[in-house]
């Protein structure tokens, strides 16, 4: 018997698995995080509706859109492509909605 030289096959493994993982980055199946993709995106207050009582809101509207998907108030950012997060309170529990409003 003879014997295979291991060193091309152990390089041929590794240049593949390079090469699939720059790939799946490129097209965006692959996300490295970063530790400020956990930051906080901006800070939110709730306004309380009282009946009878004026409120004042800007008429510039955030460049966030809230949906619901799957009963979680999902946030879309319109100037920053590609960042979307989950609205939580201040002990990291997410914000829940209904596809039928109140």
């Amino acid at each position: 018997m003879s014997e295979r030289n291991a060193i091309p096959l152990i390089i041929t493994a590794m240049g593949t698995v390079a090469a699939t993982v720059g790939v799946l980055w490129y097209y965006g199946y692959l996300h490295i995080a970063k530790p400020q993709d956990a930051l906080l995106l901006a800070d939110y207050t709730m306004l309380k509706t009282i009946p009878g009582e004026d409120y004042r809101i800007s008429l510039k509207p955030a460049p966030q859109i809230a949906q619901c998907i799957d009963g979680v108030l999902v946030l879309f950012d319109t100037q920053q492509k590609g960042l979307t997060g989950v609205l939580v309170d201040n002990q990291k529990r997410a914000v829940r909605c209904s596809e039928q409003g109140l």
